[in-house]
């Protein structure tokens, strides 16, 4: 059951990674003045964030982020997505993404994954 359980959070973290990056899109169209700047945003803002990912927070990156380090990257992370989505007009939104997050943390530690 509890090898269930983990393998549940886990799944649940990969599904946290995706919804910042759906976060940050509704935020940059939210914000863009017009088309161009929605697509520029909407398109570019999770470039950024998708680099970020892929250099410190993924599984196989290049530079991974490693104890207090990636303690931060993780908190920067989804608070930005938290921050996207009440900036977009989502404040529910951003409370759920921000508790799903802190309970899935906790459990990462406590089942040290």
């Amino acid at each position: 059951m509890l090898s269930s359980l983990k393998t549940l959070n886990l799944l649940v973290m990969f599904l946290l990674e995706l919804a910042v990056y759906v976060a940050v899109v509704l935020w940059g169209i939210a914000v863009g003045d017009g088309w161009p700047a929605e697509v520029a945003l909407g398109v570019g803002a999770p470039a950024v964030m998708m680099t970020a990912w892929t250099l410190f927070g993924s599984p196989r990156a290049r530079y991974p982020a490693r104890r207090g380090g990636r303690i931060a990257l993780e908190v920067l992370w989804f608070g930005a997505g938290a921050a996207a989505l009440a900036a977009a007009g989502r404040p529910g939104w951003a409370a759920v993404l921000a508790g799903v997050f802190l309970v899935n943390a906790a459990l990462r530690r406590l089942w040290e994954q």
